[in-house]
């Protein structure tokens, strides 16, 4: 594992489409968060999005992304996103790149306006970073039911001036986040 300091993170352009590929395979050792993030930068219902992408002495080593989530209700819809995927190399991971994304990206966020930041992801990770878990307990249900077990995994950070007073409803992700084959975890979908 490398030792990192000095990490610059900026927004990324057309130009980093190739190294958010290979960092999407290289985190995962699989293709399909690289093909889903291929498909959301395309997705013009996940705009705006929040595309960061950490280097290290020039290098390439971490990307996160944010894209727009809605409310089924159409008449009120308050800027709002969801964080996926966060992803990091594996020669780099358990560094605090990961965090540095979240915390960027969550920055950004607020640059935008945006009211809420929801994630399913793990729950001892993302409540390091301000997130709280079972955001349907909070009144924002997931686009697609949660297991019992797992519903500490879908999470929310308030990160408007309203905090959690703002609208609640079921969340609803872009078009190409809100499939259901996003929402379980198989195998067989790799």
């Amino acid at each position: 594992m490398k030792q990192v300091k000095d990490i610059q993170i900026r927004e990324t352009n057309t130009n980093d489409f190739d190294d958010i590929m290979a960092i999407e395979k290289q985190a995962f050792g699989y293709d399909k968060e690289a093909r889903l993030v291929a498909d959301l930068l395309a997705d013009p219902t996940a705009e705006p999005v929040v595309s960061l992408l950490a280097l290290y002495q020039g290098e390439p080593v971490g990307h996160i992304l944010f894209t727009r989530v809605y409310f089924d209700d159409p008449e009120s819809q308050p800027m709002m996103h969801i964080l996926a995927p966060l992803a990091v190399k594996p020669e780099y991971q358990r560094q605090g790149i990961g965090g540095m994304l979240i915390e960027a990206g969550i920055e950004k966020l607020r640059e935008k306006d945006s009211a809420l930041v929801f994630v399913l992801g793990h729950a001892e990770y993302y409540p390091k970073y301000g997130f709280r878990p079972d955001a349907a307990r909070l009144g924002y249900p997931a686009p697609y039911p949660i297991a019992e077990e797992y519903r500490d995994y879908w999470m929310v950070q308030a990160i408007g001036p309203k905090g959690f007073e703002t609208v609640k409803g079921k969340i609803r992700c872009c078009d190409e986040l809100n499939k259901p084959q996003h929402w379980r975890d198989e195998e067989s979908d790799r």
